[in-house]
């Protein structure tokens, strides 16, 4: 029997057992394994976790333009404009001129816009506590703590 095929680890799993344990490679598959929770939870809403982003920004704080939002997001402009097209194109946000500068526009969730973010933001939670379940409540706390420090 191989040293393999009873469990012991053969030394040519080193390097994978590496890549795997390093930081990077840890929380871009925890990212990933989280979005596609993500996507079917927001998809009944019409909205992606993106989009759901772009939803729980623009309603955290004062009408914002889309480039204080693309700030806020740490996304650029091109992407940004993108984004409010197509939540512009489901009536989830309106674009109106900025008082005093109408050469800029302001940004702003729709009655319609504010019901989709409620509602997909309650499904988003959920998503979020069952990626969490596996960690106790103290531990999925403390992650969320850690991370917050990190960002």
């Amino acid at each position: 029997m191989s040293s393999q095929a009873r469990g012991v680890p053969h030394a040519a799993d080193a390097p994978l057992r590496e890549a795997t344990s390093s930081l990077g490679y840890l929380l871009k598959h925890a990212q990933l394994r989280l979005a596609e929770l993500t996507g079917p939870a927001l998809a009944p809403f019409g909205i992606s976790g993106r989009e759901l982003g772009v939803l729980l920004t623009l309603a955290a704080g004062e009408p914002a333009s889309q480039q204080q939002a693309a700030q806020r997001l740490g996304v650029d402009r091109t992407t940004m404009v993108g984004l409010v097209d197509a939540l512009e194109a489901k009536s989830l946000v309106a674009r109106r001129p900025q008082e005093g500068d109408r050469r800029r526009n302001v940004v702003e969730l729709t009655e319609t816009g504010r019901e989709t973010l409620r509602r997909a933001s309650e499904a988003a939670t959920e998503v979020e506590r069952q990626f969490l379940a596996p960690l106790s409540p103290a531990a999925a706390a403390e992650f969320t703590r850690a991370l917050r420090t990190l960002i």
